[in-house]
């Protein structure tokens, strides 16, 4: 570069020096990213991957949305949702790969490729936020409220501790959990969660059954007005809603599978689906309705907690929920850390270093601590945010992608599918969240803070 006397070649040189930089610079970041770092899962990783994401703290909340919708919308919703998310999964595993050579490895990059790269960034990335850090704060609740019940039922005569403490003790986990590096690092934490959410499962709805039928078991609506009536109907709809949320992670799920042209990554994530969803279908299906069967509406909004006897049974099963929802916690942040990485170091040029990482997400575990001691409404939260941005993720946001990328024949098979689920997740998004804020609004009423 220095020999050369004509500028212009001079020039074209710099240029092409600093173009192997910014290469090199762009791989380098790459292979530290969580989500891009490692494309080496097997097929059984997506499998347990999906069930983490899907089979959460939800599952234990469906009796209480049976008891809200009643048995005919309740068994329609619960089916429908099933069929229709599994569509919409179908389409997204579909799409990672459309673009020749190129990869969507984030939900958000199939939104650019969608709507524009600006639009589909403000389309995805703020509802694929709500849904990732209100998950990993409901989770925050749900694993502390796990372990109250199993220290309440272990140890009888104890001293009483605050929720504040025990979710505390929960987040201590991913305090450490949280600074592996990448997916497939937190492979046997997701494995471990899969077996035990069809465990806990398994206990909640078996226990129930051997139960039987409660005394003066009731199956109408236990509001006294019409109002609460609807407004318990909307909650539910929000709880179904939050139970199929696995859609948020399932691209950078992918991204960890490596691809081919003669084997692309969809044959062996299509496979895991498969297998996570008959997973899913053992675990909703039988919680859902031999729980309300077997309480009626007097079922509490975490099943676990109407069920008082063997008191080991119980506290295994509340042990069980903990280790699942730390791998579900693990699942959720991923994409977090991803993007704060991202802008970190692509936008705003900082080094890509494991003092960075172990300070964001350091920051993350502390702040979902904290939002989750503040404000541990579990039933409320679970409705609103079920309904506010999980409807749209899950239910219709894949749907709008797929007709604005392939434009489909009108009045095509193709086109009404994706219509149905369209309206069906709008009716979701509208109706929900008006029946989660006002759980939230008169559990608040009695809510000391930090209590």
């Amino acid at each position: 570069f220095v020999k050369t006397k004509i500028k212009i070649n001079g020039f074209f040189q710099f240029c092409e020096i600093k173009q192997d930089e910014k290469s090199a610079r762009q791989k380098e970041i790459d292979a530290w990213l969580p989500i891009t770092s490692s494309r080496n899962a097997k097929w059984w990783y997506s499998a347990f991957h999906n069930v983490t994401a899907m089979v959460g703290a939800g599952v234990l909340g469906l009796p209480y949305a049976m008891s809200q919708l009643g048995w005919g919308p309740g068994i329609t919703v619960m089916v429908l949702s099933w069929i229709i998310t599994l569509y919409t999964l179908w389409q997204m595993v579909e799409m990672h790969e459309m673009v020749p050579g190129k990869r969507f490895d984030r939900y958000h990059e199939l939104g650019q490729h969608a709507f524009g790269e600006k639009l589909g960034l403000y389309i995805v990335v703020p509802q694929q936020l709500i849904v990732e850090i209100g998950v990993c704060i409901v989770y925050m609740v749900t694993g502390g409220k796990s372990l109250k019940k199993f220290h309440d039922l272990v140890c009888d005569d104890c001293k009483p501790i605050k929720l504040t403490y025990f979710i505390m003790i929960f987040a201590s986990v991913h305090f450490v959990l949280s600074h592996l590096p990448n997916f497939n690092s937190i492979s046997g934490v997701s494995l471990a969660a899969a077996v035990m959410s069809l465990s806990y499962s398994t206990i909640a709805w078996a226990a129930s059954a051997s139960k039987g039928v409660q005394e003066d078991v009731e199956y109408g609506y236990k509001a006294k007005s019409t109002a609460g009536t609807v407004f318990n109907f909307f909650s539910g709809l929000g709880d179904v809603a939050f139970a199929y949320a696995g859609h948020n992670v399932v691209l950078e799920i992918q991204a960890t599978i490596p691809s081919t042209p003669e084997k692309p990554s969809k044959g062996p994530m299509w496979k895991g689906v498969i297998v996570a969803y008959i997973v899913v279908a053992l675990c909703y299906f039988p919680v859902a309705f031999v729980g309300y069967y077997i309480f009626g509406n007097g079922v509490e909004d975490n099943i676990l907690m109407s069920l008082k006897k063997p008191a080991w049974l119980i506290a295994t099963a509340n042990m069980f929920v903990v280790i699942h929802v730390i791998g579900s916690y693990q699942i959720y942040a991923m994409p977090v850390f991803d993007m704060m990485e991202t802008l970190l170091v692509k936008k705003l040029n900082f080094r890509p270093t494991t003092i960075l990482r172990f300070c964001v997400r350091s920051f993350y575990v502390a702040a979902t601590m904290f939002l989750g001691m503040t404000f541990p409404f579990f039933g409320g939260l679970l409705a609103f945010f079920g309904g506010f941005a999980f409807a749209p993720t899950t239910y219709f946001l894949p749907c709008i992608i797929w007709l604005a990328i392939y434009k489909p024949r009108k009045y095509s098979l193709s086109w009404w599918a994706n219509w149905v689920c369209i309206v069906f997740g709008i009716f979701l998004m509208v109706l929900s969240p008006i029946g989660g804020l006002r759980t939230i609004v008169i559990q608040a009423k009695e809510y000391k803070f930090y209590s």
